[in-house]
């Protein structure tokens, strides 16, 4: 009785009763079985006894697909991690790539065999339990991989939240370098988030993005009449900030004669607005940020050398994104999570072409460019799989559609790639999260060719 309630639950939707039955008696062995005739005694079931799996012939009526259609559409909204594989006999072809377009995770065809049917429902249901493991690490995170809005499971993002942490409380002035696109800002606001400032002002200026003659006005003000179109008195950014913490973005920017004053308020801590002769006392922190190489930038006489050193007591570098391989895919999952559910789309997931072209594109915009385009794909796309087109990146060369033994065949290998990454390449574990034997793995990995080792963290082999 015990085994029998550990097996997987299976529900199979089909008009033709000696189908359902036919299909009930072969698969009884390995799941615990329901047969529905109609979309509706089918729902009920699905809503009442949430099971792992759904097999789905569409024109359940015996001529009309939509119901099917209806149906599926019913049981990815009640969980999006739902299995459901199409049975298709006479459906055209249009209507299959419909259903997989949709959330369908496969088709099997009629007539139906039922040991291929036994693997293909076996291995759906592993992607699908991975798939829920997945996204609970990206739902709930942990601190290991978050720190407020960043998000990273590189070991180089572990470390730059460490330094986060490390200099927040501590209100010196920080310098965070990094190319556009990596998330400067959000380093600046973690670090107001855990300083004693953090219920302060922060306020952030875009030192290039400013005319030079406006910049000096935005950082100090000015008193009435300090130039033409001066009519009121005005406090600048610095001072709006006081009490909090100013962001310079593009630091690098600044005129020379600006990085004098600057400096000046960065050793006396007082400031004077422009046309005014009164110092006004700020207790304001300075973090910066730039893109630019500051040290060549000094070298070619547009960087002040004492300025470069009062703002940056301590440095935090953020990597480009192509130098964090450990983190593209794990971010694009982050953000495709992210959008579907705030857009209220239902689960999406990223065909294997829509993964190669990820991990192949160079990011020149970085982790913004990536949340972009992940974003715009799920407000656009009709399906719910994203490919390589709906991200508006190149198809990788020589990724080719593949016959349905060699499609499911790299679709296990996926399978205990992912199994292997989650584990940290630990055979006994992997083998329990895909609910098969150590031996069973073992000749998989052999005849995929496939090393565990290659997926052991660095801290299982030895350490940083």
């Amino acid at each position: 009785m015990g085994e029998k309630q550990d097996l997987p639950s299976l529900v199979i939707v089909d008009d033709d009763p000696s189908v359902a039955n036919q299909l009930s008696l072969g698969l009884r062995k390995d799941f615990v079985v329901q047969i529905a005739n109609d979309a509706e005694s089918a729902w009920r079931i699905i809503q009442t006894d949430h099971p792992d799996l759904v097999t789905l012939d569409l024109a359940l009526d015996g001529q009309n697909p939509e119901i099917g259609f209806t149906l599926l559409e019913r049981c990815l909204g009640f969980d999006p991690f739902m299995k459901v594989v199409l049975i298709t006999g006479n459906d055209s072809e249009a209507n299959a790539l419909r259903a997989v377009e949709q959330g369908a995770a496969d088709i099997f065809g009629k007539p139906v065999d039922i040991r291929e049917l036994t693997v293909l429902l076996n291995r759906v249901l592993s992607l699908g339990r991975l798939e829920r493991q997945n996204a609970a690490i990206l739902k709930q995170l942990g601190d290991e991989h978050r720190l407020g809005a960043l998000v990273g499971q590189s070991q180089v993002m572990r470390g730059v939240f460490k330094n986060i942490e490390k200099v927040a409380p501590a209100d010196v002035s920080v310098l965070v370098l990094g190319e556009s696109g990596t998330g400067k800002e959000l380093v600046a606001k973690e670090i107001r988030r855990l300083s004693y400032r953090a219920t302060k002002p922060f306020v952030s200026i875009n030192c290039g993005a400013i005319p030079e003659n406006l910049l000096e006005s935005e950082l100090f003000g000015h008193e009435k009449g300090a130039f033409t179109g001066a009519h009121i008195s005005r406090a600048g950014r610095l001072e709006m900030a006081q009490g909090g913490i100013v962001f310079l973005d593009e630091v690098g920017e600044l005129p020379v004669p600006l990085q004098v004053k600057l400096l000046r308020f960065l050793q006396d801590h007082e400031i004077e607005r422009v046309g005014g002769r009164d110092t006004i006392k700020l207790n304001v922190r300075v973090i910066a940020a730039t893109s630019r190489d500051l040290e060549d930038e000094i070298e070619r006489g547009r960087f002040r050398r004492d300025l470069f050193y009062r703002l940056s007591v301590v440095n935090i570098k953020l990597p480009p994104l192509r130098e964090r391989s450990d983190d593209v895919l794990f971010l694009a999952n982050y953000f495709l999570d992210r959008y579907s559910s705030e857009y209220e789309r239902g689960r999406f997931s990223f065909t294997s072409g829509a993964k190669l072209a990820i991990q192949q594109h160079t990011w020149p915009g970085n982790v913004r460019e990536l949340e972009h385009r992940v974003q715009k794909a799920v407000v656009m796309s009709s399906g719910r799989l994203l490919g390589a087109e709906d991200l508006e990146l190149k198809e990788i060369k020589g990724f080719r559609r593949l016959p349905l033994k060699e499609a499911r065949q790299e679709a296990d290998r996926q399978t205990i790639i992912e199994a292997l990454r989650i584990t940290g390449g630990n055979i006994s574990k992997a083998a329990e999260v895909l609910e098969i034997s150590r031996p069973s793995l073992h000749e998989l990995l052999l005849k995929l060719g496939l090393d565990a080792h290659d997926y052991r963290s660095r801290t299982t082999r030895g350490g940083l």
